[in-house]
């Protein structure tokens, strides 16, 4: 599996992305009890996704494809005590992970996709999460100004995408917390259901 470098090499240093606690809608979700049973984080980063759903009681799983990313994912569990599996896998091909989950999160990965790889992803994400199961997926917006960062996701696009399989419950307006901007970048959470 070769992965793309510029994954990678983002772990060289510390992403914008990283910052160094879950994003605060991921805590809300945990808090009120979303983040239950068996969880997948794709696109984990250094983890803190998954260290959270694991404190709430979940059997937690983070896959990523940045090897680096992985390795300081694992470090960071094992310094907090926390009891989580990490593992370097391609998004795309989440059926070779050879199970299902209860709870997929995705925080900033679905954004990083074009239109072919988009429906790759969608049809990945299916492949593991059982039907009935929820993906709660954070990812930029179209109402962030300017052109910096990642592509911009409408909610029409989100609805295009999962419009054949899947249940929209919310796509609610939020903001990413990011380490370069105090004020955080736009994005949308949507909570869908795997029918």
């Amino acid at each position: 599996m070769a992965e793309p470098p510029s994954w990678n090499s983002a772990y060289e240093g510390s992403p914008p992305w990283d910052i160094g606690e879950p994003q605060p809608e991921f805590v809300r979700l945990a808090d009120t009890g979303k983040l239950h049973g068996q969880i997948l984080d794709v696109g984990c980063g250094t983890g803190e996704q998954v260290i959270l759903a694991a404190r709430h009681g979940a059997e937690a799983m983070g896959v990523d494809i940045a090897e680096l990313a992985i390795g300081r994912a694992r470090a960071k569990a094992e310094e907090r005590g926390i009891s989580a599996t990490f593992q370097v896998a391609d998004v795309l091909h989440l059926d070779q992970l050879g199970r299902q989950f209860d709870v997929i999160t995705d925080s900033g990965v679905f954004h990083v996709f074009d239109d072919e790889q988009r429906s790759v992803y969608v049809t990945s994400l299916r492949s593991a999460l059982r039907r009935g199961g929820m993906y709660y997926m954070m990812c930029f917006s179209d109402r962030q100004p300017g052109d910096w960062g990642p592509r911009r996701v409408s909610q029409a696009e989100l609805r295009t995408a999962f419009a054949d399989g899947w249940s929209i419950w919310s796509i609610e307006p939020v903001k990413f917390t990011v380490a370069i901007d105090p004020n955080g970048a736009q994005a949308w959470l949507a909570t869908i259901e795997r029918i």
